[in-house]
Order: structure tokens, then C-alpha cells, then sequence
């Protein structure tokens, strides 16, 4: 059953936002226009459902009509056109509850990865640059732009972390089931043995923040210029062109050091932080909002293992899903194929908010 309740304040919040985007003072805004324009993207997929789902029923109504009127050949007629368009019904009410299940309202917004090697030495060095090879690819699939923000690489290869930024559509939305702790289970190449190791990589995907999400002070920042480094003296730079980022009230810390110019270093060292501090104040919303409620898919919990790659077997295994979700070919996955898992677990993330919205 359709909440009505839940469609009106949908087609109602719809006009408002449609409204408030004629208003003279806001098409001079540039922030607060893109902000309405993110909201009515989201919005008219919602909208566009209810039309449709409003067009059958009222046809089906009539159809009924037709069926108890008619006699003979008609109503045979209007019988089985009304069994088509019930089908029909039925599919557009089903699309239209979902597109009523409240929304991430920042899956729209594209993405700062940040890849950081975990427990394994440099073999969890060689799985973090295999995880960015993995997202490149992944990107790719889907259109979006790939910028590399800051580096560290390993001493035999991959990175010891490696922050980047994803722009496209739906990037956070799709890229947010990423976060947390990857699991590799193979024979490194140094192992002479052939005895297998788990190494581990974290991975942490926060909605890239614009500078009217969040006021960041300069007396609450202090920054730190220096020499960039690198492994084996490669890339080193003989001026001062590193910044070092630190945020006083909360003690984050962003430092970048990729681009030859301190200017170019410090404003993506800026826009790191952002993104950190407002995903400071999302979880912070989030943690109130559902103190009592247990959330696996979609959390952003960091500190569980979410998903092993597991090279001898040829699988990954995502450990948030069940049945036959569980379980992937590694090869599809490792050349960017991470639609299924993400589907899955936007499915079970949506029943959970269905579930949590008849529940009240």
C-alpha cells in the first residue's frame, strides 16, 4: 500500500523546492541554487513514479467500470486489458514505495577516498594500490573523473595511503558501501614458501563537502608548510611546497604533498578536511538519529571487516550480505565489476529504511 501521507509531503516538498528555484534571491546564489538543484535530482525520480502509478490506476478505475457495464465481446476485451494494466499497477506501486523510502540526502554528491594499508607490511602496501587500480577501473565504468590528491607509496610497490576524489553522478551514493576494512587472502611475492598471508587495507569514502556545508576558521587551523618526500629520494621537492593541516577544536590532521605548488597542495588539503568535518557532523546527526537502531549496510562503520579477497579461491566475499549476494568472482571484481555488490547492499540498506518508515 501506497503511504499517502509520505507521496503528499513528497509532491508538496517537490513544489516548494520547484518555487523557491524561481525566486530571484536564490538564482543569484550560486550555493544555495546547486543545493535545490541536488534536492530536485533527487526528488523527480519520486515524482515521475507517482505520475506514472496515478495514470494506471486511474486507468485501471476505468477499465473496472467498463468490465461491470459492458457485456459480450467489450467486456472481454476490457477483462483482459485490466489484467495487463493491474500488472502494470502493481510494478508502478512497488517502483513508487521504494522511491518513497527516505533518502540519503548525500548520495548525490561526489566523493574523497582515502586507501590506507593496513597490517601486512608491503603486501598490504600491494593490496591498497590493487584496491585504487580496482576503483579506477570501477570509475571509469561509470563515467567519472579520478583525481589523485595526496600519495604515499609503498617500498616495493602499491601505496601506504592514497587519497583521491571521484566526481560524477551518484558517487557518494554508490561509493559509500566502501568504507571500512578490506581483507586480502594470497601468496605474496616475497614469500618464497608459498605459504598464504591475510593482509588488510582500510578503506574510508566521505560526501565531498562545498565550502557552505562547512565554515572552517583560520584561527581554528593551523598550518604547517615543509619538504615533500618520497621513496628512494624520488619526488622530492627542494622547496617548501608540503601542508600540513591541523584542525585545533577536533585534532584532525590533512596532509598533502602530490602537487609541486604549495597553493595547489594547500587547497586540497582544505578540501580533505571538509569532508572529514562534515562527516564529523553526519555521523554525529546519524548517532542521534539511531542510537537504538542496529545498521550494518550503509553505516560507515570503519572497524569491521566488510569484504575479503580471497586469491587461492578466487573469491570475494562480502560479509555484509547473505546467499548467493555473499559471494563474487574475483577477477570481475578486481577489473572494476562492483555493480552487483553495490546493488545488493543498496537493496538491503533500502528494506531496512522501508522497514524503519512502516514502523514509523
Amino acid at each position: 500500500m501506497i503511504n499517502q501521507d509520505a507521496l503528499d509531503a513528497l509532491l508538496a516538498r517537490y513544489q516548494e523546492v520547484l518555487t523557491a528555484m524561481s525566486q530571484p534571491d536564490v538564482a543569484s546564489d550560486p550555493a544555495q541554487l546547486a543545493s535545490l538543484g541536488r534536492e530536485m535530482s533527487g526528488l523527480e525520480p519520486a515524482v515521475a513514479a507517482a505520475k506514472r502509478w496515478r495514470e494506471l490506476d486511474q486507468e485501471a478505475a476505468g477499465l473496472r467500470e467498463m468490465v461491470a457495464d459492458e457485456q459480450g465481446e467489450m467486456a472481454e476485451l476490457a477483462e483482459l486489458e485490466l489484467e495487463e494494466v493491474e500488472a502494470q499497477l502493481a510494478r508502478a506501486e512497488k517502483d513508487l514505495e521504494e522511491e518513497l523510502v527516505p533518502k540519503d540526502p548525500e548520495d548525490a554528491r561526489d566523493a574523497i577516498v582515502e586507501i590506507r594499508s593496513g597490517t601486512g607490511g608491503d603486501e598490504a602496501a600491494l593490496f591498497a594500490g590493487d584496491l585504487f587500480d580496482l576503483y579506477q577501473k570501477y570509475a571509469a565504468g561509470k563515467g567519472w573523473a579520478v583525481e589523485v590528491m595526496d600519495t604515499s607509496e609503498g617500498t616495493a610497490g602499491g601505496f601506504r595511503d592514497i587519497t583521491f576524489a571521484l566526481k560524477g553522478k551518484d558517487v557518494f551514493g554508490r561509493m559509500k558501501y566502501e568504507s571500512g576494512v578490506h581483507r586480502v587472502q594470497r601468496v605474496p611475492q616475497t614469500e618464497s614458501q608459498g605459504r598464504i598471508h591475510t593482509s588488510a587495507a582500510t578503506v574510508a569514502v566521505l560526501p565531498e563537502a562545498e565550502e557552505v556545508d562547512v565554515e572552517i576558521r583560520a584561527q581554528d587551523v593551523r598550518v604547517d608548510v615543509y619538504r615533500s618526500s618520497g621513496p628512494g629520494g624520488q619526488s622530492v621537492n627542494t622547496t617548501d611546497s608540503a601542508v600540513r593541516l591541523t584542525h585545533e577544536p577536533t585534532g584532525l590532521v590533512v596532509s598533502i604533498q602530490d602537487e609541486k605548488s604549495q597553493i595547489k597542495n594547500k587547497e586540497k588539503a582544505f578540501r580533505v578536511l571538509r569532508s572529514r568535518l562534515y562527516q564529523l557532523e553526519l555521523d554525529r546527526v546519524h548517532n542521534e538519529r539511531a542510537a537504538a537502531r542496529k545498521e550494518m549496510v550503509g553505516s560507515g562503520d570503519r572497524s569491521g571487516k566488510i569484504r575479503t579477497y580471497n586469491w587461492p579461491q578466487g573469491r570475494v566475499t562480502d560479509h555484509r550480505l547473505e546467499g548467493d549476494d555473499k559471494n563474487h568472482a574475483l577477477q570481475g571484481v578486481l577489473d572494476g565489476d562492483l555493480d552487483a555488490i553495490v546493488r545488493a547492499l543498496a537493496l538491503a540498506d533500502r528494506e531496512a529504511r522501508m522497514e524503519e518508515a512502516a514502523n514509523g
